[in-house]
């Protein structure tokens, strides 16, 4: 009976759920919070679910869980998150409370770096705002695209060398691309320049790809003089969270021409993208889809299986670091 097996609070759905849920409807009873506009406790009144009852939460980046939730809830175990990232979750409750706390880890590196390196190609040589003249293109428009430039020689600066920032720098040595870096600490095992100062980096590069996880720290790490140091031939890719980025500057820097352009797949304030943004050649967008592959999504719907099966059948945990 459906009843009778153990609930799945699901506060943000992963890609496939629908896939997710079917494989696995045998397994729990799935609670979609997500669907519902009522209070959490109010929700799961109307389940008929106890709140001591829950003991999994299953979400994704742009569905917080809190510290009230995590209070609320007095039974809670585990928190699986469908993102390489932690920051929409109160960690410091979880470790508290003695929660696990389930990231992607690695499933998604490969593919985060591969769009970080398209998103850059693709603002050097202007590739989305050629394909829009392309489109309108006739007899008797004459041949005026955008012109680009050459993405080889350019000096990358990387800010969070961690497995993604590692993998994008090994993909654009094979552009000849000078790599420089800028971490937490810097790292022995590898041969770039490193840099404990974001706006010495961004004086010394012409491009900053940004890959660390969003924390007190790394809040706005580029702001409005990290965006003059790189100056009006520069180039950003954040390919990590939006708030790594002072947004309203971003904007004005690219309007005024302060900075050559972006590429970004990821937003301060998601869903919501800056308008400004939109009729600007010099920017590519991307819905926050760095790892939205068919491969990725089904390897994803397995780590999840695979972690909660270990939970509630209390096999010891493989544990993604907190990124």
């Amino acid at each position: 009976m459906t009843s009778e097996l153990p609930p799945l609070l699901v506060m943000g759905p992963p890609a496939l759920y629908s896939l997710f849920q079917s494989q696995n409807s045998n397994k729990y009873r799935f609670l979609d919070a997500f669907s519902s506009n009522l209070p959490l406790l109010q929700f799961l009144q109307t389940q008929q679910i106890h709140p001591s009852s829950v003991r999994a939460i299953l979400c994704n980046p742009l569905q917080p869980v809190t510290a009230d939730v995590i209070r609320s809830l007095p039974s809670l175990g585990i928190v699986v998150t469908v993102s390489v990232g932690s920051d929409h979750i109160d960690i410091l409750e979880c470790l508290r409370r003695c929660i696990h706390v389930v990231t992607l880890g690695t499933q998604f590196t490969a593919d985060v770096a591969d769009i970080a390196v398209a998103l850059l190609i693709d603002v050097h040589f202007k590739i989305s705002a050629g394909d829009r003249f392309a489109r309108n293109w006739g007899p008797c428009k004459p041949l005026a695209s955008p012109s680009g430039s050459k993405l080889g020689g350019k000096r990358v600066g990387i800010i969070g060398l961690g497995r993604i920032g590692g993998e994008v720098a090994k993909r654009l040595e094979a552009f000849d691309c000078t790599i420089m870096y800028h971490s937490r600490n810097k790292n022995p095992s590898v041969s770039y320049t490193f840099y404990s100062n974001v706006v010495d980096l961004a004086s010394n590069s012409d491009v900053l790809v940004l890959c660390c996880p969003l924390t007190e720290q790394t809040k706005y790490i580029v702001n409005k003089e990290v965006m003059l140091a790189l100056g009006k031939d520069g180039i950003i890719v954040n390919v990590g969270r939006g708030a790594l980025i002072d947004e309203k500057e971003l904007v004005q820097c690219l309007m005024k021409g302060e900075i050559r352009g972006a590429g970004l797949d990821v937003f301060e304030n998601e869903p919501n993208v800056p308008e400004e943004l939109f009729a600007l050649d010099n920017v590519v967008l991307s819905p926050h889809a760095a790892a939205y592959t068919l491969d990725c999504f089904m390897d994803a719907c397995e780590h999840v299986a695979k972690s909660l099966d270990a939970f509630f059948s209390s096999k010891s945990l493989i544990i993604s670091p907190i990124t």
